[in-house]
């Protein structure tokens, strides 16, 4: 049931998820595949396109992968809206982090269903060592499950 409470925390999901979206429409018609726009000497966008999951994992797959990964985001998604629908109104910290999993859930799902891959531009590196390109979704996401984490310590004795 949607209600004040948790409304926001819908509403945020979809701000992370129009904000991937809007971003990767930017890198996919700005930037020229697989060529780098240089910021710093660890920082660059490079407009990649992801078939597989997470680190690019399965991306050579076949096909397969698409389907898989965008059940499976669609499965996690609608468990998150559930998950915050029964969740108690003091459970602020716990909600932030659904909504940003959520958010980048589907910012990734869009992808995947819409083009058959997951639009990746963000990229760190030091010198030739490059940490897995990625978007605003997976921002979302990591930092959601991160606070998760912190919510389990931060909350352990709470049932």
């Amino acid at each position: 049931m949607l209600t004040k409470t948790n409304g926001k925390w819908y509403a945020l999901a979809l701000l992370i998820a129009v904000l991937d979206q809007l971003s990767k429409q930017w890198a996919s018609m700005t930037l020229d595949y697989n060529t780098p726009l240089v910021f710093t000497s660890f920082f660059n966008f490079t407009l990649l396109h992801n078939t597989g999951a997470a680190f690019s994992f399965l991306s050579e797959s076949g096909g397969w992968q698409r389907w898989f990964f965008g059940i499976v985001a669609l499965v996690v998604s609608l468990g998150i809206i559930v998950w915050i629908s029964r969740l108690a109104a003091e459970k602020k910290l716990e909600a932030l982090a659904l909504a940003l999993v959520l958010g980048g859930a589907i910012g990734n799902l869009y992808d995947r269903v819409s083009l058959g891959y997951v639009v990746d531009f963000i990229v760190f590196h030091y010198e030739h060592y490059y940490w897995p390109a990625f978007n605003i979704a997976d921002c979302g996401i990591t930092v959601g499950a991160a606070l998760l984490i912190l919510d389990m310590f931060i909350n352990k004795d709470a049932t």
